[in-house]
């Protein structure tokens, strides 16, 4: 698998096809996290599978693709992976079955939510969090340098991974503390 322009040892993207302009994008983790390192940028806690789909998706298909692979969203991508939106469950619900329209007549392009805010594998965990938070956002694609889609991380998965990084921290001090008198 070709690494990305600009190194960093994130790899590129593998495209494997799917019905009705879906495709599913796998994306292995960046090199220093696969090797035990302490980078804390997104990659760390991205998801390895993005569930992505073409702008010109019928909504059923995203919505049966969404139900399929127990996503709340898929990343609405050009004919080069960039992301050009969002569009989620809430989405689908809100602006198709709400207003009675027909799901297999609508497309994804149509309802998604196009200023998707994206960010740079090698932002900061803390950073994304406020720039979340900020923005009211609880899913974020995260693109490579280029732009292209190489991940997805959520609120969810940056607060699993803070969990475990603070049980590790947890852990080191009771090693290091007298022991409690009982």
């Amino acid at each position: 698998m070709p690494l990305l322009p600009g190194g960093g040892g994130a790899r590129a993207p593998t495209l494997t096809g799917g019905e009705g302009g879906v495709m599913f994008i796998y994306h292995l983790r960046h090199e220093s996290v696969v090797n035990g390192g302490n980078d804390m940028g997104l990659v760390k806690c991205c998801r390895e599978q993005v569930v992505a789909i073409s702008p010109d998706t019928p909504a059923v298909d995203a919505a049966r693709v969404m139900g399929e692979k127990n996503v709340g969203s898929v990343v609405v991508v050009s004919g080069d992976n960039r992301p050009v939106g969002i569009l989620t469950d809430r989405d689908l619900v809100v602006r198709v079955m709400a207003q009675e329209r027909d799901p297999g007549a609508v497309r994804a392009e149509e309802v998604m939510t196009r200023d998707v805010v994206t960010f740079q594998d090698s932002m900061g965990i803390y950073d994304a969090i406020q720039k979340m938070t900020d923005e009211g956002i609880r899913r974020m694609p995260v693109i490579d340098e280029a732009g292209r889609l190489i991940g997805i991380v959520t609120m969810d998965d940056m607060i699993r991974m803070l969990g475990k990084e603070m049980a590790i921290i947890a852990k080191n001090i009771e090693k290091q503390s007298p022991p409690i008198p009982l």
